[in-house]
């Protein structure tokens, strides 16, 4: 199963897609599924397992998201 983290702008979603790929976080950056809202059009896919690590890092960061939606 897969997690989207929603972010409320562009720049937020290439900003945490590299530094989540950087530290060995698998992710995809994807168009913002129709049943979902954001902000901005994008979105990144993460696996379910890797939640709680990827919302560590982008805290550690300052990488503002929206919210999480598994």
């Amino acid at each position: 199963m897969t997690s989207f983290i929603l972010f409320f702008s562009n720049n937020y979603v290439i900003w945490a897609n590299r530094k989540l790929k950087e530290l060995n976080i698998e992710n995809k950056m994807i168009a913002v599924p129709r049943h979902l809202s954001s902000s901005c059009g994008y979105c990144l896919e993460i696996k379910n397992e890797d939640k709680a690590v990827a919302q560590k890092i982008l805290k550690e960061f300052s990488i503002e998201y929206e919210e999480i939606i598994s």
